[in-house]
């Protein structure tokens, strides 16, 4: 390729997420998907579902969302043309998260922990719900 790109199949650049999360705007794109980079810059003016889709996508694994929508054969065929390198996959964040940049300060990682409080409270909270609803029900039917 006459951009500097290496090819699929040559030896592979292994990319860090930090490394690609740098490229996370309109100007410069790269996402992630199936283990590896692609700089879908070029591509942003032309993807039928719009250009923010994909921004949103970047900083991230965003192979699931790739998958989800159900991308044609040729549109897998189009990502080799702008294939930059493979992801380290050890940089990569758990599922769904975004990467954060390594001087994210302390009170974020407070807020992260207090997060995971609010996971487990979304999670509880509908059986909760569930639970009064069934002893209104059981209270209304014994006096009726």
């Amino acid at each position: 390729m006459s951009n500097g790109r290496s090819e699929m199949g040559s030896e592979a650049k292994v990319l860090s997420l930090e490394e690609v999360s740098k490229h996370a705007t309109k100007e410069d794109c790269w996402l992630v998907i199936s283990g590896k980079v692609y700089d879908i810059t070029p591509f942003l003016d032309d993807h039928p579902g719009g250009d923010e889709v994909l921004v949103l996508a970047t900083r991230k694994d965003a192979t699931e969302e790739f998958e989800d929508v159900g991308h044609s054969q040729n549109a897998r065929d189009m990502l080799k043309d702008y294939y930059v390198g493979d992801i380290d996959v050890n940089t990569l964040p758990q599922k769904g998260q975004y990467y954060k940049p390594p001087s994210a300060s302390a009170s974020k990682q407070a807020s992260a922990a207090g997060s995971s409080n609010n996971t487990i409270l979304m999670l509880l909270l509908p059986i909760i719900i569930m639970l009064l609803a069934y002893a209104l029900y059981f209270y209304a039917k014994k006096d009726a």
